[in-house]
């Protein structure tokens, strides 16, 4: 598993990382605590998600 963060990080530990590079799930964790628990979405969610962000669907 692969973790990675946004280019967009300032570099203040504050990330969420993400993992796609696995069979069938996407997991998510807080860079502040790597052992922590991982939160897991189904790739086709995660990749409606990001969209979803880009295209500033969830702005009021």
């Amino acid at each position: 598993m692969t973790w990675r963060k946004s280019t967009r990080s300032n570099g203040s530990g504050d990330c969420v990382e993400v993992a796609d590079n696995l069979p069938g799930v996407v997991g998510l964790r807080d860079s502040k605590d790597p052992r922590g628990p991982i939160l897991a979405f189904d790739p086709a969610a995660w990749s409606t998600f990001v969209a979803g962000v880009k295209h500033e669907t969830f702005r009021n």
